[in-house]
């Protein structure tokens, strides 16, 4: 079954909540009229959408709330949640609307939710509204995330208008359709614990437990599973955030998905040449959410959730569940670095040799993406010395110590080239959506040409692929790029 804009089939089940949860608002549609930039076909399926409504003159109209959907229900989510470690005690959807979700043919729910679509009760003074730069900048990025693998909200569609929005100059404004099977976040529950409801906070972990956590429902302590839960799937996002090189840039407790979804693309960015230390976000001057800071702010956000919990759970009990967290990350993400090098079981060697790399990689600043994409070629029983790999490193030596070490290890516990290097190509990806890549649409797209979305987008929903007749997109960063700076508004 394919649904129509006149049959989407919408219920909301966030709105069966109190009043205190939410507030019912509607979209606010453009001053100017709405067009489709561009409509995401893999998306659709999720919501047994048929790909021909985008040709619809209605479509655009639908998603930039002009055209309101039959049995929609729209309404702003109220939060709270701690923003560069401060607490601020109310927050919610400033520009953000959730239309209601869909129940697809496989039984999955999807919430769906227009971005940039105009002020509500929790704007703080904001417009509510979204530019194209950010819009575009989240629309490709939600989707080469789940092109990687990674958790992560999705995109249907991204609107555009000749609106102007001020940022840090005038911009135009647009709105992504966000879908997610659900956008309750830590700070969803954070709020109630201190505003001392504790009633809505019990009402609020029920509903998430009977909505995306069912298997929890019938143990005795079924708020500390949850607990234990969304510490798990936290620790293994921020794993794979760390594996593919990917900072998120403003890691705020209202960021979190309480379902370990990637939330809320803004000033993201996959580093290039690898540091530790890499800061993405223009705005974050202390270098709180630098990449190497991901656990422990994962960590920390997982801690005002279990605040939060506390009038449902013991504190020596909550306690435990966050302790558990480290061990779970580094477990993750040990494996997944030992399946970049091509190995199945994580030992002390292996351990080594990520040290070891990681560490020339930083000294030598080896672009992240490329170098373990070329490990692809490294053959377990011959010592070429391989030029191209070689010539990523400064103390070029040192890198052959590496490589000799690697090969013994390699021809000792992994499997044979051939059947090792298809390994190699189902983890490594040989694309990323870099700055640049994005600025490039992004200009584009400023002057009416959309293309460079559907070609990029196109490439990073499957980033694993060769796409010979796309070398550009495999390049490090030119020169200019060095430029570029994103910030929270982005």
């Amino acid at each position: 079954m394919q649904y129509s804009l006149d049959t989407l089939p919408f219920r909301n089940s966030f709105a069966a909540l109190p009043n205190d949860f939410y507030t019912r608002v509607a979209p606010t549609p453009f001053d100017t009229p709405a067009r489709l930039i561009h409509f995401n076909t893999q998306a659709a399926q999720l919501l047994d959408l048929d790909p021909a409504v985008q040709y619809d003159p209605r479509f655009a109209a639908a998603f930039s709330g002009k055209h309101p959907l039959p049995g929609a229900d729209p309404l702003a989510m109220l939060y709270s949640g701690h923003q560069f470690g401060h607490y601020v005690p109310q927050l919610g959807d400033g520009r953000a609307i959730l239309l209601g979700e869909i129940i697809n043919t496989r039984n999955q729910a999807w919430e769906i939710q227009l971005k940039g679509s105009g002020q509500t009760p929790y704007s703080r003074q904001g417009d509510g509204r979204a530019v194209l730069r950010s819009s575009i900048r989240e629309y490709l990025c939600s989707e080469a995330m789940h092109g990687l693998g990674i958790p992560t909200t999705r995109a249907l569609c991204l609107i555009g208008s000749s609106d102007e929005v001020y940022r840090e100059k005038v911009e135009t404004g647009a709105m992504v359709t966000r879908l997610a099977p659900s956008h309750v976040r830590f700070g969803s529950f954070e709020i109630f614990f201190y505003r001392d409801q504790h009633e809505h906070t019990r009402t609020l972990a029920d509903y998430v437990i009977s909505q995306h956590y069912p298997e929890l429902a019938e143990q005795a302590d079924r708020y500390l599973a949850l607990l234990h839960s969304v510490v798990e799937r936290t620790a293994r996002l921020i794993a794979q955030w760390q594996a593919v090189g990917f900072s998120h840039g403003v890691m705020n407790s209202d960021n979190m998905s309480i379902l370990g979804l990637t939330l809320d693309y803004g000033p993201f960015g996959f580093m290039e040449a690898y540091d530790p230390g890499f800061i993405c976000n223009h705005s974050d001057h202390q270098g709180r959410y630098a990449f190497q800071q991901q656990p422990r702010i994962g960590l920390f956000n997982l801690s005002c959730l279990a605040q939060a919990l506390l009038p449902l759970i013991e504190v020596d009990a909550a306690k435990a569940a966050l302790e558990g967290f480290q061990a779970r990350f580094t477990a993750h993400y040990h494996q997944l670095m030992a399946a970049k090098l091509g190995f199945e079981r994580v030992d002390d060697r292996v351990l080594h040799l990520t040290e070891t790399l990681l560490e020339q990689m930083k000294n030598s600043q080896t672009d992240y993406t490329l170098l373990f994409r070329a490990l692809c070629h490294v053959e377990r029983a011959h010592d070429k010395t391989l030029p191209a790999l070689r010539d990523m490193f400064i103390d070029r030596e040192r890198f052959d110590q590496w490589l000799t070490d690697y090969r013994t290890h390699l021809r000792t516990d992994a499997s044979a080239d051939d059947a090792r290097h298809a390994a190699l190509r189902r983890v490594n990806p040989k694309i990323v959506l870099r700055n640049y890549l994005a600025q490039i649409a992004i200009e584009k797209a400023e002057q009416g040409d959309y293309t460079e979305i559907d070609q990029l987008l196109t490439v990073l929903q499957t980033p694993f692929d060769e796409h010979p007749q796309f070398p550009h997109y495999a390049q490090p960063a030119p020169e200019w790029a060095s430029d570029l700076e994103v910030s929270c508004s982005s």
